[in-house]
């Protein structure tokens, strides 16, 4: 199922809060055309994620279409207390654990100790993910998306929600159901596991 990317985006500050309002009481009354806008301003950035955390292009594609379905069936229970994108993320973010459950229904957890459930709360450097700045070229963007792709799906999707969705820990901590100190040291080893592979990467290539 091939799912069609679009590029709109809503207006930025004050004005798209005011937008945002209007179109999702639309879309509580199952206004196709406002909940296209919705899909329009952010499908792209779900597809994102997902594509990251699920590592098939189709399997993705039908997901994010999932995410879509779901968030139009359920905006009767949306409550306002996020922003749209916060719930969409949280769908998208649910799908791909049910997902990466039913292909290994026992993921080990992956970080250089072995220990991301930890609950110790790491100082960490708010550094953002850039992989658009860091992707000099096609051979580095594919070591990024290796690196990203290693991880267990509780450190990627840290990862991606925080430094490339930019959302805060304590809606992230929300939605996937942990501490914020939790998704504080998920952020950190997963970090740390990014820079270790682009380190190795960059040290076979210079060898």
């Amino acid at each position: 199922m091939e799912l069609v990317i679009g590029a709109a985006r809503l207006s930025s500050g004050k004005q798209n809060d005011v937008n945002e309002l209007a179109i999702v009481e639309r879309c509580r009354k199952q206004d196709y055309e406002a909940f296209g806008k919705l899909v329009d301003a952010y499908q792209n950035r779900v597809f994102g994620f997902v594509r990251r955390m699920i590592n098939n292009a189709e399997e993705a594609s039908d997901i994010t279409q999932d995410v879509f379905i779901r968030a139009f069936q359920s905006f009767h229970r949306f409550d306002g207390r996020c922003s749209v994108r916060t719930w969409l993320f949280r769908i998208a973010y649910n799908l791909c654990v049910d997902k990466v459950r039913k292909i290994n229904r026992s993921p080990d957890e992956v970080s250089l100790q072995g220990t991301a459930d930890i609950d110790e709360t790491f100082d960490v450097p708010d550094v953002r993910w850039q992989p658009d700045q860091l992707a000099i070229d096609a051979e580095m963007a594919e070591a990024i998306d290796v690196a990203v792709s290693t991880m267990s799906e509780k450190l990627r999707s840290v990862l991606l929600l925080h430094d490339k969705e930019d959302l805060p820990y304590e809606e992230i901590a929300q939605m996937v159901g942990v501490p914020v100190g939790t998704v504080k040291s998920r952020l950190f080893l997963a970090r740390a596991h990014l820079q270790q592979h682009l380190r190795n990467y960059l040290q076979t290539e210079v060898s």
